[in-house]
């Protein structure tokens, strides 16, 4: 089911939420999501949001533990179900099992996916940097989405066809279809300087373009869409000196980095049914920085 046939969409295989009010449709009740790297900055800063409007979460990490402790923060503060798991994005094989075993958890259904994990380059000019980096890059920021989109999108296609859990095949209540988020970057749409990072900024245009390509195949069960942040205060940061934010901030219209908090809003309607009619999207979340 992709709504395509011989080159052409079909007609009305998607409809519009039944709903006459606007704050209605940012409540994620009742759906569950999965968001990668959120033991710490943009992931968790996501997990909470939808915490808040009121998703059962499951975060997942890759080395900081310290996400064990923030999912019972969140359970704890919003009331919904949210736990941690340690997952190798860069093996399918692993994204499988971990989305598997989640979907199973949590009420036999998946909605939301936000692919987050990302790693930067620190190894400065491509010519002279180390190609074990540049392959961890690409193995994550790539890779482990492609592979997090493959899994999440299996169980929308199911989802979409059979409308039952994949539990104990009772009817989805309140399901839309899924949505994939995945976390690119303006630096999918701009070469940074002063710091050189071809890889990274690579990456994170491929993202954008894998989920603009999604977006046309999952026509009729899933959106796909992808929101790319400026500088943001997370430690994915922490080499460049603060010489070189000096010279970020000279060319940040806003005058400043972001704050994670500041991206939930973007996130939450990507994931929602406010944002029913968007997919195949980019969202910038970056003080004005590629508006110039």
């Amino acid at each position: 089911m992709s709504g395509m046939k011989d080159g052409k969409f079909a007609h009305d295989v998607t409809e519009a939420p039944k709903a006459d009010r606007v704050l209605p449709l940012f409540s994620l009740k009742g759906k569950t999501a999965i968001v990668t790297g959120a033991a710490a900055g943009i992931g968790y800063a996501v997990a909470e949001g939808f915490a808040e409007a009121g998703a059962d979460v499951a975060i997942w990490y890759n080395s900081n533990k310290k996400a064990i402790e923030r999912a019972a923060e969140i359970e704890k503060t919003f009331g919904v179900k949210c736990r941690a798991y340690q997952v190798n994005v860069n093996s399918y094989e692993a994204v499988q099992a971990a989305v598997d075993s989640i979907v199973t958890e949590f009420n036999g259904r998946l909605d939301i996916f936000v692919a987050n994990s990302g790693i930067a380059w620190e190894g400065g000019p491509m010519l002279d940097g180390p190609l074990d980096m540049y392959k961890q890059v690409v193995g994550t920021n790539i890779d482990g989405t492609f592979y997090c989109a493959r899994a999440a999108g299996r169980h929308w296609r199911r989802q979409r066809q059979e409308g039952t859990t994949a539990t104990d095949g009772r009817p989805l209540e309140g399901y839309s279809g899924g949505s994939f988020i995945a976390t690119a970057s303006m630096s999918g749409h701009i070469a940074n300087i002063p710091q050189a990072q071809a890889a990274y900024n690579a990456s994170k245009a491929a993202v954008i373009h894998l989920c603009r390509s999604l977006a046309v195949e999952w026509t009729g069960f899933a959106r796909a869409n992808s929101v790319s942040p400026g500088y943001i205060k997370t430690d994915i940061s922490l080499f460049c000196s603060p010489e070189v934010k000096s010279t970020w901030q000279d060319k940040i219209p806003m005058g400043r980095e972001g704050e994670v908090n500041e991206l939930k809003g973007a996130y939450l309607y990507l994931a929602s049914d406010a944002s029913s009619y968007t997919t195949g999207s980019d969202l910038l979340v970056d003080g004005g920085y590629c508006a110039p």
